[in-house]
């Protein structure tokens, strides 16, 4: 069995071939994303015709997805153009093998279920802390979208309400607080010489840091205590570059065991363990099921 994997996002896509035990052949292209949704599939196609013989093509994408149709039914600006592209038919008619296609960050999640940390795991929370926060919710093994196909925007839970701006729809929301963006925002008026989450690590022993650093984890943990009384997930898995800092992840975890509700801090929070190549593993496990759906006809 042969997957030729996408991850497309809006600066790389990244591809590569499962072989049934390994991702190998991977490489990376710029996205050009300006150059707009149909120039894309173009070049995603030009992508897979260098990928030799192949049984299924999964893709993990930017944009929310109708997994159903395999279509893009909604992304911003940044690829013009990609609002209702069929991908998924577009790549089925050009290659004659089953295609399966999903959001970024949901694929994400089933690639940790498939081969990461979520192994063995049916039901869990993934968010992930980067420019934004992006979340999604795995339930029976399977991720739940939502009505429209955004199911997961953990990002827009509203936290600060007294920071709600008229016209400004993620004013006041998590991500303006807990990406690792914030922090850097935050940072900054501090010392504008710490505009990375590198060089803030590189100094964490100063005290006006790691004061810093604790209110931007504060915020951090202000969302987890939400989703866990919602969810009461066993298992939260919790990504991004920023995780790698173990005073990031002990913190987080020490204060999420204070704030949560006594029947509820069996909670699990843990890294994800597959980083950039989750898209891709994601892409392999659903386009795996397409192509058993395809051969049970």
């Amino acid at each position: 069995m042969r997957i030729a994997a996408l991850d497309i996002g809006g600066t790389a896509v990244k591809s590569g071939i499962w072989n049934g035990e390994t991702l190998e052949d991977l490489q990376e292209w710029d996205t050009n994303a300006s150059e707009g949704g149909a120039r894309l599939m173009e070049r995603i196609k030009d992508i897979l015709q260098g990928c030799g013989q192949f049984d299924a093509i999964g893709v993990s994408t930017a944009g929310e997805v109708d997994t159903r149709k395999g279509s893009i039914h909604y992304a911003n600006e940044n690829i013009p153009g990609y609002t209702g592209m069929p991908v998924k038919e577009i790549l089925e008619k050009a290659f004659g093998v089953p295609a399966a296609v999903e959001n970024d960050v949901n694929a994400a999640a089933l690639g940790e279920m498939y081969a990461g940390a979520a192994r063995g795991l049916s039901d869990f929370l993934c968010l992930t802390y980067g420019t934004g926060v992006g979340g999604a919710i795995v339930t029976g093994g399977k991720v739940q979208q939502g009505s429209s196909y955004a199911g997961g925007s953990f990002g827009g839970i509203l936290v600060h309400p007294e920071d709600r701006r008229p016209g400004e729809v993620w004013s006041g929301c998590y991500e303006k607080y807990a990406s690792t963006g914030a922090l850097v925002r935050r940072m900054q008026a501090v010392d504008p010489e710490l505009d990375s989450g590198r060089k803030i690590f590189s100094v964490i022993e100063r005290d006006d840091v790691r004061k810093t650093v604790d209110k931007w984890i504060d915020e951090v943990v202000f969302g987890l205590v939400t989703l866990i009384h919602i969810f009461n997930p066993s298992d939260v898995l919790l990504g991004g570059g920023i995780l790698a800092q173990p005073y990031v992840l002990e913190e987080i975890r020490r204060k999420v065991l204070l704030w949560t509700a006594p029947n509820m801090r069996h909670v699990r929070l843990r890294r994800t363990s597959l980083g950039n190549r989750a898209g891709l593993m994601g892409a392999v496990s659903l386009a795996v099921r397409r192509l058993e759906q395809s051969r049970d006809r």
